[in-house]
């Protein structure tokens, strides 16, 4: 059976014009191309590199970086000399926004099916096991599509509605289509055999288990078997527009388009909140060290608001977060941390480096200009960045005077 949910599409344009009795009314709609789920998983392959075209989320693990290309794959980058990366492999998961590597084995997903890859070697990586309809609200604002097929793209189409002012419309959609809305959002622990993730991921693992959010929820799988993970249970996360995860010790620091939220994983398979922060509605990333836990918060995208800033929480009291200083900043997006420097990347203001020694006295030591950022891993001096146009490698070693040492653009490979 087939199942459809259908939003109201926010028009950028609604035409009224008639004639006496007539009215012509504009409308824009997105028709899904579907294809079937075998013709999907016989492509998940490893290939030759292949250019960036839409960089997202990044895994480093071992001398490699694994960075998601939307919806098409994963690009396999060597950063064994990170002045010197080295495009060597690309693998096609169709389908593909988020990621975890656990030992030899990759976790991904594929629309909204969990795949599971040895990367044992990443230039020939082959499928170990797939968790199908693991992932049921992986669409647009909860669609869901046919349970044997998947959605390979939305084709836009315009169409006008004419009709008499006496007559009542259906503006509902065929079946097949769906509207929802223009600005619909696209959508790290370190630890023996663990990838580190950037700040802007929906996995996170943590004791032997593997954490996704979705807008509302939270799945927990058991990892304990690398190759065969176990779906254990979903947490409704209530609150909903979740963004982000991050583990930090035993406890789970979810991101939303409202707050932050702690949840308690000591029992790793009963995740149980334990406070919050609630803030204005704008995109939030976070990540925890210590004492303290970061919050970026940026507007001006599908997730509302008019906040750009950096937020510090005291999370002393896990129960009752407080906010020790907000600092104003352009369009910050993902965020890490090494030592003392905290690094921001803060939209077309670049890659900043702060000194957070002093939470409530936080300032710029310095930053590299001129690429516009939207997440970062910060290791050693060493910061592996993703921009709108490829990765950056930059060395930060010197805060007041950061460089770049290397990049892949979405023109060339290297």
């Amino acid at each position: 059976m087939k199942n459809y949910f259908f939003t109201p599409l926010l028009l950028s344009l609604f035409a009224l014009s008639c004639t006496k009795d007539r009215v012509d009314e504009h409308y824009t709609f997105f028709r899904p191309v579907y294809a079937t789920k075998e013709t999907v998983k016989t492509n998940i392959k490893s290939s030759a590199p292949e250019l960036l075209q839409n960089p997202g989320k990044l895994v480093i693990k071992d001398n490699i970086l694994y960075l998601n290309d939307l919806d098409k794959g994963i690009h396999v980058i060597d950063i064994s000399d990170p002045a010197q990366l080295k495009n060597i492999a690309f693998i096609h998961i169709p389908g593909c926004i988020d990621m975890a590597i656990n030992g030899n084995y990759l976790y991904a997903d594929c629309y909204t099916d969990l795949e599971v890859l040895d990367i044992t070697n990443p230039l020939q990586i082959t499928v170990k096991q797939d968790l199908p309809g693991v992932f049921p609200h992986r669409f647009y604002n909860n669609f869901v599509a046919d349970t044997t097929k998947v959605i390979r793209q939305w084709v836009r189409v315009d169409t006008v509605v004419s009709h008499r002012f006496s007559e009542t419309v259906d503006y509902s959609p065929r079946r097949d289509w769906m509207l929802f809305s223009a600005s619909s959002a696209l959508m790290t622990a370190t630890g023996a055999g663990l990838g580190i993730s950037g700040s802007m991921a929906r996995f996170a693992q943590l004791s032997q288990r593997l954490y996704t959010v979705s807008s509302d929820d939270l799945k927990v799988f058991n990892v304990t078997r690398e190759d065969k993970p176990l779906f254990v249970k979903s947490v409704d996360l209530q609150n909903g527009n979740i963004e982000t995860i991050f583990p930090y010790t035993d406890k789970l620091f979810i991101g939303s388009q409202t707050g932050m939220f702690i949840y308690d994983a000591g029992n790793p398979d009963q995740p149980v909140k334990l406070g919050q922060f609630m803030h204005s509605r704008s995109c939030d990333p976070v990540i925890a060290d210590g004492r303290y836990a970061y919050v970026t918060l940026r507007s001006g995208s599908s997730c509302g608001g008019f906040s750009n800033q950096l937020d510090v929480i005291d999370i002393n009291q896990l129960t009752s977060p407080q906010l020790v200083k907000s600092y104003s900043l352009s369009a910050p997006a993902g965020l890490a941390k090494d030592g003392k420097f905290l690094l921001i990347c803060d939209g077309k203001e670049g890659l900043k480096i702060m000194d957070a020694t002093h939470p409530a006295a936080v300032n710029l030591l310095g930053r590299v200009p001129g690429i516009d950022t939207y997440d970062v891993i910060a290791m050693n001096g060493t910061a592996f960045v993703v921009a709108k146009d490829g990765v950056y490698t930059i060395d930060y070693t010197n805060p007041a005077q950061p460089r770049i040492l290397n990049r892949i653009l979405k023109t060339e490979n290297k």
